[in-house]
């Protein structure tokens, strides 16, 4: 399978510093999530990259080690091969205003966080 790109989503300084997973319980991590059922990923930092599934789980996932280049407002470029996003799968980062993308990175495993039921 060719490699998806996904843009990020633009992420306002103000809300840069939103908890995005406050009120939110962690779950067992998963080695891989379907690409088709989340929206494309917000990079909040340099290791946090969040996936929102259906607006109550989240996936948090982010860099196995580190990758320079990621940070707000950059897009990922992703290789699935697998049709599934999964752990170590390959992406890289394109900076804005450019036209040549970052050395490859791998993800790490995510891990969902969700609003809990109400009673």
């Amino acid at each position: 399978m060719a490699p998806l790109a996904f843009v990020t989503l633009a992420i306002p300084s103000s809300a840069a510093d939103k908890d995005f997973l406050a009120g939110r319980v962690a779950g067992k991590p998963v080695n891989c999530i379907d690409p088709q059922m989340n929206n494309g990923p917000t990079i909040i930092d340099a290791d946090t990259i969040l996936y929102n599934a259906n607006g109550r789980r989240l996936y948090r996932t982010g860099p196995v080690g580190k990758c320079p280049s990621l940070r707000p407002m950059t897009t990922l470029i992703v290789e699935i091969r697998s049709g599934q996003l999964c752990r170590n799968d390959l992406f890289r980062v394109l900076q804005p205003g450019t036209s040549i993308a970052s050395a490859y990175c791998r993800f790490r495993e995510f891990t969902p966080y969700e609003k809990p039921k109400k009673p």
